[in-house]
């Protein structure tokens, strides 16, 4: 249809990865495909974005696959809670496609301790697996960190709390929000979710997701055009689309 890309949410990030023509480093890392970006071939034989094309009558075009999400998510987080993931304990909630690849860049990133919570706890023992492969320095937990120990940040990667009547996916019986100094949830609308709601009101630093789901869109928005995307314009733009004000 001529576009230069597009941009993927769930449940497509993970079956994008069999579907497009070729996969960059950032998918083949995380193992999803958030970003698309259409490609020609010219007469020499090599590929290019379609940007690069005054006409795309012809061409031959493939789909490539990059994650702009990992990144993302990582930025967010240290930007806007302040904290350091090298050497952090992290208990992070859901094992599903947002929260393998959270897992995975934050065990990049070089975090001391994971503890996984899932409903499944299949999954959850899955990716575990996954990272203590992958790596090895890392310490890997299911379930939530025992006793009173604490953590650094606690990441919601889960849907629940998109509709208010939910509730909060953090089961307190086992985990309060007052051992923990942040807390990072990725949904953004409504913009404080019960589970945000409950860490602000135990003295937690907290964020959702507009901060990820804008960094992901501008390293998209580079990855189409080739220029670099004006951030803060972007970040205006999303609040009053997303909130209205």
């Amino acid at each position: 249809m001529g576009f230069l890309g597009l941009n993927l949410t769930v449940p497509h990030k993970l079956l994008a990865v069999d579907y497009v023509d070729v996969l960059d480093e950032s998918a083949r890392a995380w193992g999803a495909v958030n970003t698309i970006r259409f490609e020609g071939q010219g007469v020499e034989g090599a590929w290019r974005p379609l940007r690069e094309y005054s006409d795309t009558a012809g061409l031959k075009i493939r789909a490539h696959g990059f994650n702009t999400d990992a990144d993302a998510i990582s930025r967010s987080i240290q930007e806007e809670l302040g904290v350091t993931l090298r050497g952090a304990r992290v208990l992070l909630l859901g094992a599903g496609g947002a929260g393998r690849t959270a897992a995975l860049k934050l065990a990049a990133d070089g975090i001391q301790r994971l503890y996984l919570v899932n409903r499944t706890s299949s999954k959850a023992d899955e990716l575990a697996a996954e990272l203590r492969s992958r790596f090895r320095p890392l310490a890997v937990n299911v379930g939530y960190p025992p006793g009173t120990e604490r953590v650094e940040l606690v990441i919601n990667a889960t849907s629940k709390g998109l509709k208010p009547e939910e509730g909060s996916p953090l089961d307190v019986a086992q985990f309060s929000p007052n051992r923990t100094g942040a807390m990072f949830d990725m949904i953004y609308r409504p913009a404080e979710t019960a589970l945000l709601r409950s860490a602000r009101e135990a003295g937690c630093r907290t964020a959702n997701g507009l901060g990820m789901l804008l960094y992901q869109g501008a390293k998209a928005l580079e990855l189409w055009t080739g220029q670099n995307p004006p951030i803060e314009v972007m970040r205006d733009a999303l609040w009053k689309n997303v909130y209205g004000s």
